[in-house]
């Protein structure tokens, strides 16, 4: 997503530009687990971890929305059924487990009440797959999802809202982008009673990118996936692929 950011930007599309930060936006969170899960939420293999908890349960004490709810059994089940309902599972559910997990995530029991931002709701009852964790890599955790969550509901999110498709409405500026993206900034950087915030004291490991069209991307990426993470090369490789298959049928001749 910080690959196709770059070139929505460089090919001057704001609306696209504004699509992808709320992608980006919808995933995040799943970023954050995916050093503890060791996948970012893969059906396949989420029961390993969950399993035998209250989640995707209709137990009375568990945190989750009933939309939440849905989606986490969901989740669980997404790979028992045939390739339809997988699919429809990918399709309509698995942007949403994000928020299942980022209540599994914050926790009152290791994070105190206003020390970080109270960002959606956290688990009284936290299940024995988060319980079981070390508390200093709870905290980490908790950090790195409610990191997530700013972002989510941020200002460059919320244009996205604001700029629908297909109604001969216009479509967001770059400098309504920019503005957004400022004040999306000033609210991730924003110390913490606790001292937590993690963008504020990030990894030596991860290193700005530079250009970016909204500065600062992929360090709030790589903070909240806790390694570095940077825009791929993926549309670059298939355009150099395709620059040399065109080249190799051009020397053959025609055809």
């Amino acid at each position: 997503m910080l690959e196709v950011l770059q070139v929505r930007a460089i090919r001057r599309e704001p609306l696209q530009v504004v699509v992808t930060a709320h992608l980006i936006g919808e995933f995040l969170a799943q970023l954050a687990w995916e050093s503890t899960l060791g996948h970012g939420g893969d059906p396949l293999h989420l029961a390993d971890f969950v399993g035998g908890s209250r989640w995707g349960t209709d137990d009375p004490i568990c945190a989750h929305s009933s939309s939440q709810r849905s989606t986490a059994h969901r989740a669980l089940n997404a790979a028992q059924g045939d390739s339809a309902a997988f699919t429809t599972y990918l399709d309509r559910f698995h942007s949403r487990q994000g928020d299942a997990l980022s209540v599994c995530a914050m926790s009152h029991d290791t994070i105190g009440r206003g020390d970080r931002p109270d960002v959606r709701e956290s688990c009284p009852n936290p299940c024995d797959f988060v319980t079981g964790l070390p508390t200093e890599h709870r905290r980490d955790l908790d950090a790195r999802v409610r990191l997530a969550l700013v972002y989510a509901e941020s200002p460059i999110v919320a244009l996205r809202h604001h700029a629908p498709v297909g109604h001969f409405f216009g479509v967001p500026s770059f400098a309504e982008i920019d503005e957004a993206w400022q004040s999306t900034w000033e609210k991730l950087v924003q110390p913490w009673r606790d001292g937590g915030n993690p963008l504020l004291e990030p990894d030596p490991a991860i290193r700005p990118v530079d250009p970016e069209p909204l500065p600062g991307m992929a360090l709030l990426v790589s903070t909240v996936a806790g390694h570095p993470v940077g825009p791929g090369l993926l549309l670059r490789d298939i355009g150099h692929d395709v620059a040399e298959a065109l080249g190799a049928g051009s020397a053959d001749g025609p055809g």
